[in-house]
């Protein structure tokens, strides 16, 4: 790879920015291609990159290999309740890079979340400065709707590929409710998952866990191109 290449790739990694590097086999070209970018190779280059997948394609200069370079994934979770405790672990064993922010210092506490990122900022702050985009997932834990919310109202407008909040159907109908009233409209709610995970009975902490972490990774890798 040609020095200046590699220094844009740099880039484009330091900003958490997705992207593409291409190959052409047969003459060892290479350049970089983002997910906006217009071109014969840019729907592979969308699949690829919503794939995570580096894969080989063939065009009219002959084959293309495409090494996707994506941001790292990221679970923000608010809320540093006891269903945070086995899904933040869960989630980093599968990739995640896990946050968990609750400006209630009695919970988020390096005890009780070894090793996991913690923000004690209220939750409308903290996703600004989080910034989630499309390799983000955020949940909402607390059943506070001071503190569930905001967040919401920041990750529904967000990119982020995924959006859940705890609570049995009664309550999501409510927390729609005051969504509406907050501003947000149809298309916006129906990117909420709630009551959040899949139904598989799940009752202890653990196993609702399980059932969240489960429908975030389907959201991930089956609602793909």
């Amino acid at each position: 790879m040609k020095l200046g290449l590699l220094e844009q790739l740099r880039r484009e990694r330091a900003a958490q920015r997705p992207v593409v590097l291409l190959t052409w086999l047969a003459t060892g070209q290479q350049s970089l291609a983002h997910p906006d970018d217009a071109g014969a190779l840019s729907d592979a280059v969308r699949r690829a990159l919503a794939k995570d997948r580096c894969e080989a394609v063939d065009t009219d200069a002959g084959p293309v290999f495409l090494e996707v370079w994506n941001p790292p994934l990221r679970m923000i979770l608010v809320g540093a309740v006891h269903i945070a405790q086995p899904l933040a672990r869960m989630a980093a064993l599968a990739g995640f890079a896990v946050i968990v922010v609750d400006p209630r210092a009695a919970f988020a506490t390096r005890e009780r979340f070894p090793g996991i990122e913690l923000s004690a900022q209220w939750p409308d702050q903290a996703l600004f400065e989080l910034a989630p985009d499309a390799r983000t997932a955020v949940v909402t834990l607390t059943h506070d709707p001071k503190l569930d919310d905001p967040a919401l109202l920041a990750a529904l407008r967000s990119p982020a590929f995924y959006v859940g909040a705890l609570g049995s159907s009664r309550t999501h109908a409510v927390r729609l409710d005051r969504l509406r009233a907050a501003g947000l409209d149809e298309a916006h709610l129906a990117r909420l998952r709630g009551p959040v995970g899949l139904s598989i009975g799940a009752q202890s902490p653990a196993e609702i866990a399980v059932s969240i972490l489960a429908q975030v990774i389907e959201k991930l890798r089956k609602e793909v191109p």
